[in-house]
This record gives C-alpha cells, structure tokens and sequence, in this order.
C-alpha cells in the first residue's frame, strides 16, 4: 500500500454527526476513543430531516453517520475509519490496525470482518430483535421509506424468536476465537479477535454489534431511537443467548474490551448546537484530493471507470446497494479510486453555502452517471 501522504498541520476539525442510538454512531465514537482523535458530537435526529446536513453542505443522503474532516464530509464507516487511519496515524495516534503477536498484518482481513460479517448479516440478525413497539412509530415509517417497504410490526415481533436461534448461531461461531487455542500463552487470558496487541477494528466491529443488539433487545435506547415515540424497557432480551455460562470466552472478551475503552480518556465534545461546529468546518482549509483520499495498492482505473460513464466532471447519483438505494446522493464527480468516490454536493437550487466535498466507499454503494441512473 502506498505511503500516507501527510496532512497539513494543524490537524482538520473533526466533527461526527450522529445520534446515540445509532449503532454506527457507535462504531466510530469507538474508534476516535480507540485512536484518541479530540471531535465534537453534533446531535442530529434519527430520522429525517436533518437540517445541518441539507442546509449546510446540501447534503441529503439518509443514513448515519456522517464524519467531517475539515472541509471533506465521509459516508459510511467502511470509509471513515479508513480516513480517521490515514489522517490521524502512528506514532501520533494509535493504529485500529495493529499487527498480530505473530508480525503478521491482517488489515484486510480486519474490514472484511466488519464489512462482510459484523456489519451486514450480523446487524441483520441485531436489527430483528428491535421490540415491536418501534415499528409502531415514526421512525417505523421513516425507516419504511428507507428499506423501500411496508414494515408489519406483529409480524416483525413474531420473528424475534428465530432471530435470537440466529443471534445464538453467530455467537457460537465467534466462541472459539477466545477459547482454547486462541487463550495468549501467558496467564490463559483471551486475546483480541486478531491476537493484536490492543484492540483493532475488528474489535470494535463484533463489540459495538453486541453492546447495541443487547441493549436494543431488551428495550434500552429505544425512547432516543424514536424520538419520544415510545418509551425504554428492560426485557431479557439477548439474555438467553448471549450469557457467560452459555459463551463464556467470548462475554470475558466484551467485558474486556468494554474496560480497555473505559479506561481510556474521552475525547469527545458533545453538542446540540450545530453552529459552532458548522463555523469551524466553514474556516478550514480544503486541502488537496491527493492528501485526503484513501491511499490504495494501485492507482483509479481511469479506463475501465471511464468506460462505465464515471470521468471527473460527469454529474453521478451516489447509493447505498441495500437500504437507501431510492434515495441517491447527487453531484458531480470529482475523484474515483478502486475504494473511494469524491463527489461536489448537488446544488439544490443554489449553491451550497459551504464548499465541501462527499466521500463514500465504492464497497456497498453503487455510483453512476445521473442520466443512467434515472433510466
């Protein structure tokens, strides 16, 4: 992989956008503690609108969270953990991929454990035991409206059974990375999924899919998720399953992990108020592409993309390839790589009132040409 192009000093403002009951939200809070990186929180709602997003930058993309780095807003958290690595490294800022006891690197192996487990069939099997009472709010239609269906909350409540026997099967299948022949050699502890030194990614991954499935089970956070739309329980939830008599490796791992994170300083600043954040974003420098694109093996496939109609200049709509894809994003094309697309905020109207660029992953969203796309 190529060498990181230094960021200009000072460091670039970061602002998170997110909400607490967000589990993704969840996800990168981790890795900013894990990395000590100081940001600011800025509380937005958990459904749309969200104004910041759509009146500051012309932003309308639905889904949470989204991570400014100055002047350049990241999507999804395949990406931004991959930004957060590449503009706050090592020495300065510890590594969410660290090498294994054995030397060994397993980078890529760490985001295919969040991307193609934790991330989608997990979340998948966690989101199935949200109590019914959810689905009989706002945010039940919002989410609706972003799945692209009709959400039936007695028939969701019947599935909660097997979406627990399905909850017990990935636990089963996590259960051995912690026991047995997986114990460190010295004083039988457990190490981290990756038997890295200190925590890594694919931590914070499998952590941050248990801690929300647990407490979304059993109706904790359920009040924020909604916005008042129905009130916080404390059922068994998960509790059948997920328990230390039934996977004892793997509860000692969470506790763990949960304590190691605990220990460490919080960096975080939180906030309801977007607009000094908004001010800091607007006063920052816009730094080249090439010193905030993800670095990647090889170099953008400039013929291949341009056969697909994806040239720098061509307006393109931006979507996620599961939920979210009758919602794209909208601008104009600015950067391609193997692993990132760089696009300039549609105009709305009028132009956006602070120039930003929007990254996403080109893992699990679909970019093309507008007129294709509107085909």
């Amino acid at each position: 992989m190529a060498p990181p192009i230094p960021i200009p000093s000072p460091p670039p403002p970061v602002i998170l956008f997110g909400y607490d009951s967000s589990p993704f939200t969840q996800k990168v809070c981790l890795a900013l503690r894990l990395k000590q990186i100081p940001y600011t929180f800025v509380l937005v709602p958990s459904m749309m609108p969200r104004p910041v997003l759509s009146e500051s930058f012309h932003l309308l993309y639905r889904k949470i969270p989204v991570l400014a780095l100055g002047r350049d807003l990241y999507c999804d958290t395949s990406l931004i953990l991959e930004a957060l690595e590449h503009a706050f490294p090592t020495p300065g800022h510890p590594s969410l991929y660290p090498l294994a006891k054995d030397g060994r690197d397993y980078r890529p192996l760490m985001r295919g454990f969040a991307s193609y487990w934790t991330d989608r069939p997990l979340f998948r099997v966690t989101t199935g035991l949200i109590p019914s009472s959810v689905w009989r709010t706002a945010f039940g239609v919002d989410r609706a409206e972003l799945i692209g269906h009709t959400l039936d909350p007695g028939k969701l409540e019947k599935k909660v059974p097997a979406n627990l026997v399905n909850l017990d099967m990935h636990l089963a299948m996590l259960e051995p990375l912690f026991s047995g022949a997986a114990k460190e050699a010295k004083g039988g502890k457990r190490g981290w999924v990756f038997a890295t030194e200190r925590p890594s990614a694919a931590d914070i991954a499998l952590y941050y899919q248990l801690d929300w499935g647990r407490d979304i089970a059993a109706g904790r956070g359920i009040n924020s998720l909604t916005g008042g739309g129905t009130q916080d329980t404390n059922a068994e939830g998960t509790a059948a399953v997920f328990n230390s008599e039934r996977y004892p490796a793997l509860c000692a791992w969470f506790d763990r992990f949960r304590d190691f994170v605990a220990a460490l300083p919080s960096m975080e600043k939180r906030t309801t108020d977007s607009g000094e954040a908004v001010a800091a974003i607007k006063a920052a420098s816009l730094n080249t592409l090439d010193g905030v694109l993800v670095p990647t093996p090889a170099p953008a496939h400039i013929q291949l993309d341009g056969r697909n109609g994806l040239l720098p200049g061509v307006e393109v709509a931006v979507a996620p390839d599961d939920t979210g894809r009758a919602d794209p994003t909208y601008g104009t094309l600015l950067a391609l790589t193997p692993e990132e697309v760089v696009i300039k905020p549609q105009r709305l109207g009028s132009v956006p009132p602070i120039d930003v660029r929007v990254h996403f992953p080109r893992l699990g969203f679909t970019v093309r040409p507008q007129q294709a796309a509107k085909l």
